[in-house]
């Protein structure tokens, strides 16, 4: 008997039985429209709960999806330009049941407390294995009405597996009656980043060259922030006179415009694009682009990362520089990666700035190697927790696919 068979047998709570009675008959429900056609193979569907939420499923996904033997991912309450989509369907059994029939998934990965019961619970009586990620203890929200009596604890025993962020979760889920075989201690969902790449023997001769000097770099930065920057290094090496800043472009097509920007800052300058190397009299080291990364970040213990000053840009994921132990400055046009620095300033690892005096105030105290150390450890706890989150449901995921595939 399959674990989908088990489930169909099982009579539901009151509560629940209650909640898909009324629901049969909604009359805000909306038809759903057209849906593309479901592909063959192994599919993985993903619920993200909200937008701080939805960048981070769509990355977890897609390394499911490459460590995978032909699976396909549909997102739901994601916006995705690499993924499948689909709208969540009303809370109704029949669009429920409708929505589980044409896209027949293996596995949920559902994310947040917002739960829908009629279709969480369509789908834990069909054959998909159900895993709720990122559970927290804040509460759980479902749209029934407010008399109706609670449908959460019925709807959490549909889950195979519900990775809970901390103790508090963990402890409320039990209280709910579910099993301690059924939970895992993960972390909350957070965006996973790769590590970026370097190749070792440069970076120990960058290393020994820089050695006893202060770096700070100023990474994917875009062309209305180049004099911004400049300026800003300039008044913090008034207090630190050997202070290097490394200058990385966000687009390589614009390194003419920053070449120009350094000449007439008057400062001390070299290319790196152009085969030059830092001496001690070098006050701005200039890359043409950002594909060595990887590098400046492992060299300076601190960086500000562009297109968060200049409006229109979004920011840049913070996470590929505290995962190298850079602590971050940032300014407040982050909108596309707000989830992220939040998560950042939140553990101490992450600090705004406003403009140019604010940015050299900023290096200039965060420079100094214990309050660098200490944001880049907080940063690493942070990065390294999103990265055991996304490890044991990637772990899960693929077992669950393997298990699929056999049948």
């Amino acid at each position: 008997m399959t674990r989908g068979q088990t489930a169909k047998v099982r009579k539901p709570p009151l509560s629940l039985r209650t909640y898909l009675a009324l629901s049969r008959t909604d009359p805000a429900a909306v038809p759903p429209a057209a849906r593309a056609p479901r592909p063959a193979g192994p599919l993985v569907w993903a619920h993200a709960a909200n937008p701080q939420t939805d960048r981070a499923l769509a990355s977890l996904c897609t390394r499911i999806q490459s460590q995978s033997d032909g699976a396909h991912v549909l997102l739901t309450g994601v916006a995705s330009s690499e993924h499948m989509t689909d709208a969540i369907p009303a809370d109704t059994p029949a669009q429920a049941q409708a929505f589980l029939d044409h896209w027949q998934p293996d596995l949920c990965l559902w994310s947040g407390e917002a739960l829908r019961p009629a279709l969480l619970h369509c789908a834990a009586r069909a054959d998909c294995r159900l895993a709720l990620i990122g559970a927290g203890d804040t509460g759980w929200s479902t749209p029934g009405a407010r008399w109706l009596p609670d449908t959460a604890p019925a709807v959490l025993q549909g889950f195979d597996v519900i990775f809970a962020q901390n103790a508090a979760a963990e402890r409320d889920l039990r209280r709910m009656g579910v099993s301690g075989d059924r939970l895992r201690r993960s972390g909350p969902l957070a965006e996973a980043t790769l590590p970026l790449d370097c190749r070792p023997e440069l970076h120990e001769e960058m290393s020994e060259l820089l050695s006893g000097r202060p770096v700070w770099t100023a990474a994917r930065i875009r062309q209305p922030e180049a004099d911004l920057v400049l300026n800003a290094h300039r008044a913090a090496a008034r207090l630190a006179h050997r202070l290097l800043l490394i200058l990385v472009p966000a687009d390589p097509s614009e390194a003419e415009a920053f070449t120009v920007a350094v000449h007439r800052s008057g400062l001390r300058s070299a290319f790196w694009g152009e085969g030059d190397m830092p001496d001690e009299n070098t006050q701005v080291l200039m890359a043409p682009g950002p594909e060595e990364l990887g590098l400046w970040y492992r060299l300076a213990p601190v960086c500000f990362l562009g297109g968060s000053l200049a409006p229109g840009f979004g920011g840049h994921d913070p996470f590929e520089a505290a995962a190298l132990g850079s602590a971050v400055l940032y300014g407040p046009n982050v909108g596309q990666h707000l989830g992220a620095y939040s998560r950042l300033v939140d553990a101490g690892a992450a600090r705004i700035v406003r403009d140019e005096h604010s940015l050299s105030g900023a290096v200039s105290q965060m420079i100094a190697p214990d309050q660098a150390a200490a944001m880049a450890h907080a940063g690493w706890d942070v990065v390294s927790a999103g990265a055991e989150m996304t490890d044991r449901v990637v772990e899960q995921a693929l077992h669950w696919l393997d298990q699929a595939q056999r049948r």
